[in-house]
């Protein structure tokens, strides 16, 4: 599931919700295929989590890319393109997962990985000092995907949270933006507007 969303979802943003009830539905039947696609999916995007590793002492180049979701072969790593291209589509599964509700089949229960996991998500990565680039192409995908969700489920408090990454948070994503790298910003703007 998280290679269709490295491949599928990222050249095709709608495959995210179909991908997302299958997988919903094995999970709901198998918890565990839940765990491991949790997992994976963590670690091939550490910005579902989210997390931005940092460099430590001791920790080449390469390997810290590897850490941030960058693929390298030979030494070269992708380039920003594909990267943000492969981000967006496990951000885009992560947030069709996360805004399904179940149950699917006979069982009952919430989904174990449910909106709220959602609203961590999105209070967290707003704790988060944001990265050039990265941080406003996620925020974008993973509010256009589960942003109407995460409205009818928190309203007044989604209201504030668009407030916050309105009037605080896009000025410092824009603080260390390059001129190279306004497209995504751009669009987050607009989307928030």
């Amino acid at each position: 599931f998280q290679r269709q969303g490295e491949e599928e979802v990222a050249s095709h943003h709608e495959a995210a919700f179909p991908i997302a009830v299958v997988a919903s539905g094995i999970w709901e039947i198998h918890p565990q295929v839940g765990d491991l696609l949790l997992a994976h999916l963590h670690k091939k995007c550490p910005y579902s989590v989210p997390f931005y590793p940092a460099l430590k002492e001791g920790t080449s180049m390469e390997e810290y890319q590897r850490m941030l979701g960058y693929k390298v072969k030979d030494s070269m790593v992708e380039d920003q393109d594909n990267f943000l291209k492969r981000m967006s589509g496990m951000i885009r599964l992560y947030a069709a997962i996360i805004q399904l509700r179940w149950p699917y089949g006979d069982k009952q229960g919430e989904h174990p990985h449910g909106l709220n996991y959602g609203w961590r998500w999105l209070a967290q990565i707003l704790n988060l000092e944001p990265l050039a680039d990265v941080t406003a192409t996620l925020l974008f995908d993973f509010l256009e995907v589960c942003g109407e969700a995460l409205l009818k489920q928190y309203r007044a408090q989604f209201w504030k949270m668009m407030s916050f990454l309105q009037d605080s948070y896009i000025p410092r994503i824009e603080a260390i933006t390059s001129s190279g790298q306004m497209g995504s910003l751009m669009r987050l703007k607009q989307f928030v507007e």
